[in-house]
């Protein structure tokens, strides 16, 4: 194998080599029991010092990606295995799922993430090019007529659904997060803070690819509890008003509604109000917090990583919740 060492990277010379051993076990240049170059070898080859090479290989040694046999060399770990992880975008809450996850597996395990951003050709290619690759596969779906019939040739003992429950059998492995009862039951808990507004707005923008259940339950929610309620779909038609409280699944949202309560002196909490879906580590910290409606992308993520430690299935909901903050 080569390796492609950039000096002029920002990132070590002995990161970029531990980098490029994980990559190439995760696109199957290298395979279990493989060699490696020799530390004479890559110093020669790419004019690099041997402390930098052992760092590296002393890296992925303890890693369990490697392991030595005196007199001989490195060579891949026999018990390393390599999975799958198919997320559709690589978003704030996203990347707590994806830590929360590589950091509850083994050192031995190496993952690979793909993002299919919600394209069916893009998901066909990833999992059709993935074919028996993979010790395990963790798939983030959505909702095309197409996703059954490219996930049906997968053993389903090592495929896992995660986060929308879109297209799954009775039989499938999952861990979803459900946008329907569970959201219901969550915003139950914020009838009072919307009780200070006069209306409340769902922004649901055309662009959004959350499922659109939420809307409905939001609906049945405002009837519940007799609120005035309106859905706007179109995001050039959104417009802050004093005394109307909204709802949002998209941040560009967010951003806009801080913008216009900036130019029109609102005081989110007070004037307006905003609850925002989806946590991420920031939302605690913009103006004087954010209230969201969301599940733990951390518990998720754990949760996901016990289906590649455990040869057991897995059917679980990751409860949605509510957290209140300064902006309801």
């Amino acid at each position: 194998m080569t390796f492609d060492i950039n000096i002029n990277s920002e990132v070590p010379r002995y990161q970029q080599l531990v980098n490029a051993v994980n990559d190439a076990l995760a696109n199957n240049t290298l395979s279990n029991g493989d060699a490696l170059p020799s530390v004479n070898a890559i110093c020669n080859d790419y004019k690099l010092s041997r402390d930098t090479v052992f760092k590296a290989y002393t890296i992925l040694k303890e890693n369990g990606v490697v392991e030595s046999v005196p007199n001989k060399g490195y060579y891949v770990a026999n018990d390393t295995k390599k999975v799958l992880l198919v997320l559709d975008t690589f978003k704030a809450y996203k990347e707590v799922l994806y830590h929360a996850f590589v950091n509850n597996l083994p050192k031995k395990v190496i993952v690979d993430v793909q993002f299919h951003h919600y394209n069916i050709n893009n998901f066909k290619t990833i999992l059709n090019n993935s074919k028996g690759k993979y010790f395990k596969y963790v798939v983030m779906t959505f909702d095309h007529k197409e996703v059954p019939s490219v996930l049906q040739d997968f053993d389903n003992e090592k495929l896992l659904l995660i986060d929308w429950n879109a297209h799954s059998k009775p039989s499938n492995n999952y861990v979803f997060q459900d946008f329907g009862a569970s959201f219901f039951e969550a915003i139950k808990e914020a009838v009072i803070p919307f009780k200070k507004y006069k209306k409340l707005v769902f922004v649901y923008p055309t662009f959004t690819k959350h499922p659109s259940e939420s809307v409905s339950f939001f609906k049945q929610f405002c009837e519940t509890y007799n609120f005035k309620y309106k859905i706007i779909t179109e995001t050039s038609d959104f417009k802050v008003i004093k005394g109307e409280a909204y709802i949002s699944v998209s941040d560009r949202v967010l951003g806009a509604f801080l913008e216009q309560c900036r130019l029109e002196s609102f005081e989110p909490g007070v004037d307006v109000g905003f609850l925002s879906y989806n946590e991420t580590p920031m939302k605690k910290f913009i103006y004087k917090g954010i209230s969201v409606v969301s599940t733990d992308f951390k518990a998720l993520g754990a949760k996901a990583a016990e289906f590649i430690n455990q040869e057991a299935p897995i059917q679980i909901y990751i409860p949605t919740k509510l957290i209140l903050r300064e902006s309801l």
